[in-house]
């Protein structure tokens, strides 16, 4: 398992791909239900960190796919 640092550098990169190469989709990344904690102050943890990750990675690469596009 990745660190909690390697996996917020990945998310980071994969944010700004997802920015750069499909900026339609910036407006969903605030929107996701892994963003959106239920709870005041929540426990972040790699597990958590790596389901964001791949919740990123799934909105991209269905994107590119439904949209003919390579990712």
């Amino acid at each position: 398992m990745k660190s909690e640092s390697e996996l917020n550098a990945d998310i980071f990169k994969i944010t700004l791909a997802i920015q750069a190469r499909f900026p339609e989709l910036s407006k969903y990344l605030d929107e996701m239900p892994v963003t959106i904690p239920n709870m005041a102050h929540p426990h972040i943890n790699p597990d958590i960190l790596k389901d964001y990750y791949d919740s990123l990675e799934i909105l991209m690469s269905d994107y590119a796919l439904n949209h003919n596009l390579s990712k």
